[in-house]
């Protein structure tokens, strides 16, 4: 019951402001259930379940997203292939990587992050076909599936700030593009870990039945949050999820 529910939060939240849920989801389990008088689960456990919360969704999400035309298909088809064959890589990789180093890369990753969305960004808009450089999209999305790979994130808290500030992408195509970009990786996250024996299927099936209702309701809701709201909103969670796993790892 506290995984469903964890679930259905950190999905509703991936759908409103356009990521997978890992950098919300990863804390609340790690923390949250030990908290409650439930047991520990290890960092290969929530990097096990977190990739199931993420593919439910960013799958989920995305088809609301598509149906208000904020996904670009050329977009997400460039990034997409490359993320896909990193994150198996790093799925399949993340088992031999002792937890301290994968809280140390988690905790890495959200600071770049955070610090990347609080650098002020004036919205663009596009006038006809999306541009954008396209050998940059998929160099930067196969560093980021790589390592997400290897913590059980989609990647999404690290490609938004990649597409709004290096792609130069536009906010509400950003954020409905990102949903789809994240689904391949972690469709591929997802089968490196299950190959590898590192999912616990019954919390695994906890977690959809609170992702799947938590993604839908959070898409609806985004279309009518501002962008800046949408953009303030997912600077705070980036960054309070860094501070957490910072603190945890050195108090």
């Amino acid at each position: 019951m506290i995984v469903a529910l964890l679930g259905f939060i950190g999905a509703f939240i991936a759908g409103m402001v356009g990521i997978g849920g890992a950098i919300i989801m990863v804390p609340l389990l790690y923390f949250i259930p030990s908290r409650l008088g439930a047991e520990q689960l290890s960092m290969q456990t929530v990097a096990g379940i977190t990739i199931v919360q993420v593919l439910v969704a960013t799958g989920t999400a995305a088809l609301v997203h598509k149906s208000n035309n904020f996904i670009d298909k050329k977009l997400v088809l460039w990034m997409g292939t490359s993320i896909i064959i990193s994150s198996l890589v790093g799925g399949l990789g993340s088992k031999y990587i002792p937890e301290a180093s994968l809280q140390l890369i988690f905790a890495i990753l959200a600071l770049i992050a955070s610090i990347m969305m609080f650098i002020p960004k004036k919205e663009i808009s596009i006038d006809g076909e999306l541009k954008f450089n396209r050998l940059l999209a998929v160099i930067s999305t196969a560093v980021v599936g790589l390592l997400s790979g290897l913590i059980g994130a989609g990647g999404a808290f690290l490609l938004v700030p990649i597409m709004l500030y290096v792609l130069k992408i536009p906010l509400r195509i950003t954020v409905g593009s990102s949903l789809a970009i994240v689904f391949f990786s972690a469709v591929s996250g997802f089968i490196g870990k299950a190959l590898s024996g590192q999912i616990v299927w019954e919390l695994a099936l906890a977690i959809i039945l609170g992702a799947i209702p938590g993604a839908g309701l959070g898409s609806k809701i985004s279309k009518l949050v501002p962008v800046k709201a949408i953009k303030f909103l997912l600077a705070l969670l980036i960054s309070g999820s860094a501070l957490k796993m910072w603190f945890n790892i050195l108090v």
